[in-house]
């Protein structure tokens, strides 16, 4: 892998972990207050150890971060190899990063969160469609942009 590829990979996934836990953060704690700042990290921890996560303080806070960065590196890692095939991808960078954020949330929240250890919730259609848009604008969209940006 050459350095550039490298910091395209890191820089999209720190930029998206950053803006993407912003977004949660104001959503859960401040406008919902469904949850503490703490509340948030543990529940990004409960979808790898369960319920369990929420008396963990701040050991299973770290583990949530750690997930959560790991997630948005994964996820650009994916964009930059699907990129070396798909030129389009560094073409047209912003419809198709803001498609693919849409696409990981929608597989994130309908298929991966179900199945994982997180708490089980009904489906709200406005905060579906609030992490939506978190996604395909502050996940998808900075994968894409710093992909093209360090790998052309």
């Amino acid at each position: 892998m050459k350095r550039s590829a490298l910091r395209g990979i890191l820089a999209g996934g720190i930029i998206a972990g950053v803006l993407d836990a912003t977004f949660a953060v104001i959503v859960d704690v401040v406008i919902l207050r469904a949850f503490s700042l703490l509340g948030v990290l543990q529940w990004i921890a409960s979808g790898a150890i369960g319920s369990a996560a929420f008396n963990g303080g701040l050991a299973t806070a770290a583990l949530g971060v750690a997930i959560h960065f790991a997630l948005a590196i994964f996820f650009a890692t994916f964009y930059w190899v699907a990129s070396l095939r798909i030129a389009a991808l560094r073409t047209h960078a912003i419809t198709l990063g803001i498609l693919y954020g849409a696409a990981i949330w929608i597989v994130m929240d309908l298929i991966v969160l179900p199945n994982s250890g997180v708490p089980k919730a009904a489906f709200d259609p406005v905060v579906f469609t609030a992490f939506l848009f978190d996604h395909a604008l502050f996940v998808g969209l900075p994968i894409a942009l710093a992909i093209k940006r360090y790998t052309g």
